[in-house]
C-alpha cells in the first residue's frame, strides 16, 4: 500500500524524498507537527464551557464552535492539497503555521467585539492553517519509512498527537477555567454586559497570543530546515478527479468512517466537561472537569503507543472492529449509570479511540496505488464530521438530555464497527 505520496499530488512516485542522512530529523519535525495541531485543536474542549456560559448558549449553539473549526477541513483540504503539489511539504507546512498564527492572533479584535461571531471566525482561520499542515503530516509520515508498516508508523505519529491532547486541555483549563468569574449576565445592561464579555474573554486572548508566538518561532525553523527534503513540485492537473475514488466500496466506506470517527470523538470530548459537572456524574467544578479532560485525550495518547506495536500483529480491520464495539459499550454503559461508574466509562473512550483514525485511514487507502495521494487529500475532507457530528449530539442533549445524546457518538461506533469487520481481510485485486 503507498500512500507516501504529497496529498492531492501529480502521481509521480519520487515527488518527494527525504534525504537519507536526515530522515530521522524528519520524523521529529512531523512529531512535533502531530503534537502542535493535536493540543490547539483539544483546546476546543475547553473553550466551549468557557464561551456557553460567557454567551449563555444552548449545548447546540455552543457545539458551533466544533462547527466552525472542523469545516475548514471540508473547505481548505483539497486546496491545501494544490498548495503541497505546487510548492511541496516544508513550504506548504510553513503556510499552515503561519496561518494558525494569524487565526490565533485574531483572537484580540473577537474579544474586543465581545461578539460570539467573531470567535467563531477566528477559530475558522486557525483550523484552517491546522488543515494545511495535516494535509502535510499524513502523507508525509507514511512515506519516511517502509509502506507495510505505515499504519503502524502513523499510529506512532498520532501518539505524539494524543501527548498534544493530553497536555493542552490541563494547561488551558487553568488559565481558561480557572478564571471563570460567577456574575448573573440578565443584572447587567447591554453596555455592562459587552464589557463583561469582553473583559472576560481576555484570558482566552492571552492564551492564543502565547500559541501565536509559539507557532511564529515553529514556522521560522521549519523555512530554515526546508531544504531537508527534496522536493520535485508539480503544478499541473486537477486535484477534483479524487471525488471519483467514491465509486469504490471500500474507500467511500473509509471515507464515511473518518466522518464518522472525528465527529464521535469531538462530540464526546466537547460534552466531558459539563458532563463530569453534572451532580449524578462526578458534580465537579468547571477547572476539575475541564482537566479530566486530559485523561480522554491522555488514554489516546497510551493507547497509540500501544496500538502501534499491537497493528504490527493482528489484523487491522479486526482491531478496529474490537474497537468500534467496545466504545459503543461504554458510551451505553455510561449512559446509564450514575457516579464513578458513568463519568470514568466516558473517559475510558479515549483509550479505544486511539487506533481509528489511522487505522481507517490506511484500510481505506488499501489498493489505492498510485491514487492513494488523492485519497488522502479527499479522506481530510472527512474530517469534517468534526463539525457536524457535535452540533447533532449538542441538538440531541437541548432537546433530550446529555445522557440521551451519547446515543448519537455510539451509532458512529457502530458503524465503524460494521467497516472494520467489511475490511477485515486484504483487499483482493481483480
Amino acid at each position: 500500500m503507498q500512500i507516501g505520496h504529497p496529498a492531492g499530488a501529480a502521481q509521480t512516485r519520487s515527488a518527494s524524498t527525504p534525504v537519507n542522512t536526515q530522515m530521522g530529523s524528519l520524523r521529529v519535525f512531523v512529531f512535533a507537527l502531530f503534537f502542535i495541531f493535536g493540543g490547539i485543536t483539544s483546546l476546543n474542549d475547553v473553550i466551549i464551557p468557557k464561551l456557553k456560559d460567557l454567551f449563555t448558549l444552548s449545548y447546540a449553539q455552543a457545539m458551533l464552535v466544533q462547527s466552525a473549526f472542523f469545516a475548514a477541513y471540508f473547505v481548505v483540504s483539497l486546496p491545501a492539497a494544490a498548495i503541497v503539489r505546487r510548492l511541496g511539504y516544508m513550504r506548504t507546512a510553513v503556510v499552515g503555521l503561519l496561518t494558525m498564527t494569524a487565526g490565533c492572533l485574531l483572537f484580540i479584535p473577537a474579544a474586543s467585539s465581545g461578539l460570539f461571531i467573531t470567535f467563531l471566525g477566528a477559530l475558522f482561520v486557525l483550523a484552517a492553517g491546522i488543515t494545511i499542515v495535516q494535509v502535510v503530516a499524513n502523507p508525509l509520515i507514511s512515506m519516511l519509512g517502509a509502506p507495510a508498516t505505515a499504519s503502524s508508523r502513523l499510529t506512532f505519529a498520532q501518539a505524539f498527537n494524543s501527548l498534544g491532547t493530553t497536555v493542552f486541555p490541563y494547561v488551558g483549563s487553568i488559565l481558561i477555567l480557572g478564571s471563570l468569574a460567577q456574575v448573573d449576565q440578565a443584572t447587567l445592561s447591554a453596555t455592562a454586559l459587552a464589557a463583561y464579555r469582553a473583559a472576560e474573554s481576555q484570558v482566552v486572548v492571552h492564551t492564543y497570543l502565547g500559541l501565536a508566538i509559539a507557532l511564529a518561532v515553529v514556522a521560522a525553523l521549519v523555512w530554515i530546515n526546508r531544504g531537508k527534503l527534496v522536493e520535485h513540485t508539480s503544478p499541473e492537473g486537477s486535484i477534483l478527479k479524487a471525488f471519483g475514488l467514491l465509486k469504490q466500496p471500500r474507500f467511500a466506506f473509509g471515507a464515511l468512517c473518518i466522518f464518522l470517527y472525528v465527529g464521535a470523538e469531538v462530540a464526546v470530548g466537547s460534552l466531558i466537561v459539563n458532563y463530569l459537572m453534572q451532580a449524578d456524574v462526578l458534580g465537579l467544578g468547571d477547572e476539575a472537569a475541564g482537566k479530566h479532560v486530559s485523561l480522554y485525550w491522555g488514554g489516546a495518547m497510551v493507547g497509540r503507543f500501544l496500538g502501534a506495536y499491537v497493528l504490527r500483529i493482528c489484523s487491522p480491520g479486526k482491531v478496529l472492529a474490537s474497537s468500534g464495539a467496545i466504545a459503543a459499550v461504554l458510551l451505553l454503559v455510561s449512559a446509564t449509570s450514575t457516579g464513578a461508574v458513568s463519568g470514568w466509562s466516558l473517559l475510558a473512550i479515549g483509550l479505544v479511540n486511539s487506533i481509528m483514525f489511522p487505522t481507517i485511514f490506511t484500510l481505506a487507502s488499501e489498493g489505492l496505488g498510485e491514487r492513494a495521494a488523492e485519497g488522502s487529500g479527499l479522506i481530510c475532507m472527512a474530517i469534517v464530521g468534526g463539525a457536524i457530528v457535535p452540533l447533532i449530539t449538542g441538538y440531541a442533549a437541548d432537546v433530550s438530555s446529555l445522557r440521551m445524546a451519547l446515543g448519537v457518538p455510539a451509532v458512529c461506533y457502530l458503524v465503524i464497527l460494521a467497516f472494520g469487520w467489511f475490511a477485515r481481510k486484504p483487499l483482493q485485486r481483480c
